[in-house]
Order: structure tokens, then sequence, then C-alpha cells
């Protein structure tokens, strides 16, 4: 019998012999025989003889106070073969916090931690932060200096980690990686330290650190990818978040960090309509799931079934991201939705606004969007369909058509369209999950 087991044993038979001699002392009527043997006399804890029972307690309040236990008790015991402690770390919209479109969650990284904010990205999966001596890092970025971390290490080339990443390359004796991220390019070093996230800490965590960077839509203050791929952090935590996570982004226009990066299958939301999640080994970072068509007020509208089908061989179909902001149609589904929305807003005519070509002067009665998909609908509120400009009363739909170039067949279910929302991800059973939850403060 394991040591702890024996101490609690010992524990426990002390108490009840304890709460044995106090009941005889203070009440004749619980007098029992001296214990014999190795036989001791048992007595509940909430009986009239237990010393534990608070004074002139109820039998209702007895009932209630012993069933709130069990629930203590089964959670304790579902912990022995599943943690059931919740990992959540708060989440917040880079616009407001650091002038980007992503949204950002706080980590520590090395030893001792220093605190870093990095933006969340479902279709990416290697990390990566600003280091020092970073060529084209922005001014704004807060650097990780690795100098002052004693569990800081670079990853040799001989590593099987430097195969994870893209386009692996050796700078002497050490790994590093290069890839393209939206408009920008960049270089890294391949590293490992330690990484602080919510109350759990990962020793040994690979990352890159950035050495070059050209362009200016590289996530200032670097990125965490929660991808699918080897590399990501889903991936390197397995053994403990099991592949599973959520988040609620809130609205960005949030001043806080009142979104949540949850982690782990404890304490995700259980009744919730799922989807089932589909796999592109040309694409195995995404996030797919199968949409069937989309309805503006109570009107699906005319869709051809090739703007949704999913073809692993093109890389079609539909995904959700966090790092897109405004959702993207393939162009026959967006104008399908953009005409009956147009159709929809009556007396006014439609103008243009950036990459926005449905806006509106004025308040404008709008109609809800679903996006609909096997086995689940998502009926966005009006918050999540319209975007109001800064400066005067422009409204316009959220949503645009793809661009013409590789990703012209992807239709991308964007951040603003997931605000307000929890989203599951849920890689062991296959599924992705929305519902609504209410993420801003």
């Amino acid at each position: 019998m394991p040591p702890s087991v024996v101490l609690l044993s010992l524990q426990l038979l002390t108490l009840l012999c304890l709460a044995s001699a106090r009941a005889r002392v203070t009440d004749p009527n619980c007098a029992a025989p001296p214990d014999k043997d190795s036989t001791l006399r048992v007595t509940h804890a909430y009986g009239p003889c237990s010393p534990f029972r608070p004074p002139k307690l109820s039998w209702e309040d007895a009932l209630l106070d012993i069933t709130s236990n069990d629930a203590s008790r089964l959670l304790y015991l579902s912990s022995l073969a599943v943690s059931t402690r919740k990992t959540v770390a708060p989440v917040a919209s880079g616009r407001q916090v650091l002038q980007s479109a992503n949204y950002v969650v706080r980590v520590g990284l090395g030893n001792p931690p220093q605190p870093m904010l990095m933006a969340l990205d479902t279709s990416n999966d290697a990390a990566w932060l600003p280091c020092p001596a970073c060529a084209g890092c922005p001014p704004s970025s807060t650097i990780f200096d690795s100098t002052k971390s004693s569990s800081f290490t670079p990853v040799p080339c001989g590593d099987a980690r430097c195969n994870q990443v893209p386009n692996p390359s050796c700078q002497g004796t050490s790994c590093s990686f290069n890839m393209t991220y939206g408009s920008s390019a960049f270089q890294a070093a391949l590293s490992r330290d330690t990484l602080h996230i919510a109350d759990d800490i990962f020793p040994a965590y690979i990352f890159g650190c950035l050495q070059k960077v050209t362009g200016s839509s590289v996530p200032p203050q670097g990125l965490l990818g929660l991808g699918r791929g080897p590399a990501s952090l889903l991936s390197q935590t397995q053994d403990r978040y099991r592949s599973t996570f959520s988040y609620c982004l809130p609205s960005f226009r949030s001043l806080n960090f009142s979104g949540s990066l949850r982690l782990g299958p404890a304490g995700q939301p259980i009744r919730i309509k799922t989807t089932p999640l589909l796999t592109n080994p040309r694409r195995p970072t995404f996030y797919y799931v199968n949409m069937t068509g989309i309805r503006v007020g109570r009107r699906e509208v005319a869709i051809p079934p090739s703007a949704l089908a999913f073809d692993p061989a093109t890389g079609a179909g539909t995904i959700f991201d966090s790092g897109t902001m405004f959702t993207r149609l393939v162009e026959p589904a967006y104008v399908a939705v953009r005409d009956e929305f147009r159709r929809r807003i009556r007396g006014k005519n439609a103008t243009s606004l950036g990459g926005f070509d449905t806006c509106y002067e004025g308040p404008i009665v709008a109609p809800t969007i679903t996006f609909m998909f096997t086995g689940m609908n998502v009926t966005l509120p009006l918050d999540n369909v319209l975007i109001h400009s800064t400066a005067g009363s422009t409204v316009c739909l959220a949503m645009a058509a793809a661009p013409a170039n590789v990703n012209s067949v992807l239709n991308v279910i964007a951040n603003m369209q997931q605000q307000n929302h929890r989203v599951l991800f849920d890689v062991p059973n296959a599924r992705l999950g929305v519902a609504r939850e209410p993420c801003t403060v």
C-alpha cells in the first residue's frame, strides 16, 4: 500500500477513535464498550454521537451539506483518472492592447518567467516571439531576453524537433526555420525554454526566437500556435490538455482581458452543439468543418454545392480561424449572401468602404445570418454581423469575398463572427462546438 494511503488511513482511524472518545464523555447515550482486539467503533460524521456534527444542524441542512460533499467527492474520484483542474488563461483583443487584429493571451517564458502577450492563432503550429537583435521586429515589440533565462537552450540541428517546423535549416550547429505570415516573412532560431501558462508549467517548450522580420503583419508580441501540427501547443502539451481547448473571444472593442482560453477537457461545456472536424492531409494544421448552407434571415440562399464542398486535393472547404478578423466566403457564396442581405435592407443603396462592399449610412434594420454545418447551426447576433465606423454613422456587412489567390477556395469563419461565443476544439473526439457566451465584462 502506498505510504500516502497508509498515512491517510491512520489519520482516519485516529479521527474515529477521537470521535468515539469525545462522544462517550459528552453524551451518556453515546457510551459504548471499550474497543477490543482490532475492532473499532464507527459512527457517522453527522450522527448524534459525532463531535463533528455542527450544533443545532437540521436534517435538511445536513442533507444539503452531505450532497455538497458528495459532489466534491465525485470530482476527486474523477481526478484519479483525468485531472479535473481547469486551466484558464485570460484573453484580450489585440486591437485595444497592441493595435493588432489578433487576440492575445498572457503567458510567461523562461526562468524566471518573462511576461509576454502572444497572439492566438488556430491556423499555425509553431510559436515564436521577438528576441534580442531581431532585425525588422517592430519597435513596440516586447523582447524575450534569452540571456536572462536559466533554462533557455538552442535546438541542435540533429534534434527531431527540427523537422517539425516549416523550412528548417542549420546555422552552425543550431536549427532555424523560415516561414511567411500574411504579407510578411521571418527567420527564427528554434529554441526551447520553460512555458508558463495560467498555473501550468511546461519545461523545454519548443518555439522560435525571431532573428529577422520583413513586412508588418507579424504580430509584434509573438504568436502561440494552436493548430493541429506536431509543433503546436496542443501537441507539446498533449499529456496535460489531451488536445482539447476552447476560447471565448470578447468584442474587439473590449478594453480588458475579459475573454478566456480554457485548456484541457476539464470545465469544457457539456451542452454544446457540435459538428465533425475534418482532416486535410495537405493542410493538417487547419480546423476544417462541413458547412452545408447559409441563411439570411429565415431564407437559405442559393449557393453552388462546389462553393462549400470539402476537397483535400485543392484545400477547398470551410475552416474556423482565430487570426482572421472578418469572415471570408468564396465568391459564389459571398455574392449569394450579400445580394440577399441587400435585398432585405429596403430603401437604402449599398456603398463601399475599404474592403467592405455593402455599407449604409445611418441605422439599418438588418437580418441575422446563420451558418449551417453538419449537426449544428450558428445564428449570429447583429453585433457579429455588422461593423460600425468609428467616425460617422456608416455601418457595413462585416464579411467579404475570399481574395483571388490560392485561398480563393477557402471559406474562413473569422474571429469577429466568433466573438462572444465559446468555441470548442475537441481533437480526440473530432468535433468542433459553438455556444453563445458573453465574454465581455
